[in-house]
């Protein structure tokens, strides 16, 4: 459970704020009744809900939809932007939480309406809708990772949450939990829609996003999360995230700075 931080209001509704979360830092479930989108200008932020996780570095945004329960934690020092989004705009978006990517327009109206510039009401409501606009035809669901529901598959996904670097094949963490191979890559494929192999890359993908914005080396990570090589983890990252590790890191400290 993160840490409880409750400065920057991120659980109470509010037209249009920005709240400084310190690495660490979290905010405890809650739920709204209209939508929200939060964008980390800087730093690293993860959503977390019964359905899974959504770690957001600064060229993604997180949406989630009303009703939905969910918790944030920061990692690094993370600038945390929030726009609320009115029932009558939520039926544009999806009906579950996600990610999207951040074009430039999108990015910079996510700025100025966080940003405690004046702006008379129309405009204010005028470029909150520009935003859901950018946002229709941009999901990007690579970085999220599904939790299953299934007792035997979320045997197996805890003890990869606990050493995402393990080793360990399908095999032999079915044995740990009792459950054959073959039920288990069914599993995969029919609760969470991607095989097992794809799972853990993203996992570790999540840790590394994570890292990376602590200032670790590109190859300390690729060594701490258990790829084989630096290659194999620049690959993967790229393949997901849509820039290299060190892509990444340049963009962090170019934000931060």
């Amino acid at each position: 459970m993160p840490r409880i931080h409750r400065k920057p209001d991120l659980d109470h509704p509010a037209p249009d704020k920005r709240g400084l979360l310190a690495h660490g830092d979290g905010v405890a479930p809650h739920r709204h009744t209209e939508g929200q989108l939060l964008y980390p200008s800087t730093g690293v932020l993860a959503t977390t809900t019964d359905r899974g996780t959504w770690v957001t570095p600064p060229n993604r945004v997180t949406w989630t939809p009303p009703g939905f329960e969910h918790y944030h934690r920061a990692y690094g020092r993370t600038d945390v932007r929030v726009v609320e989004v009115p029932g009558a705009l939520c039926a544009s978006l999806p009906d579950r939480p996600m990610v999207f990517t951040t074009s430039p327009l999108l990015r910079e109206a996510l700025l100025v309406l966080t940003g405690g510039r004046e702006l008379r009401p129309d405009a204010r409501a005028r470029l909150r809708e520009v935003v859901v606009d950018e946002l229709v035809d941009v999901p990007d669901e690579t970085l999220h990772l599904p939790e299953p529901d299934d007792d035997r598959l979320r045997a197996v996904t805890d003890l990869l949450h606990a050493d995402p670097a393990t080793p360990s094949t399908l095999a032999e963490l079915g044995r740990r939990v009792g459950a054959s191979e073959r039920t288990l890559s069914r599993l995969f494929a029919t609760e969470l829609g991607m095989s097992f192999q794809r799972w853990r890359s993203l996992l570790r993908v999540q840790h590394a996003l994570v890292g990376l914005a602590e200032g670790d080396a590109v190859i300390d990570t690729a060594t701490r999360l258990g790829w084989a090589n630096p290659t194999s983890f620049i690959e993967a990252f790229t393949a997901i995230v849509g820039q290299t590790p060190g892509q990444y890191r340049r963009e962090l400290r170019r934000r931060d700075g």
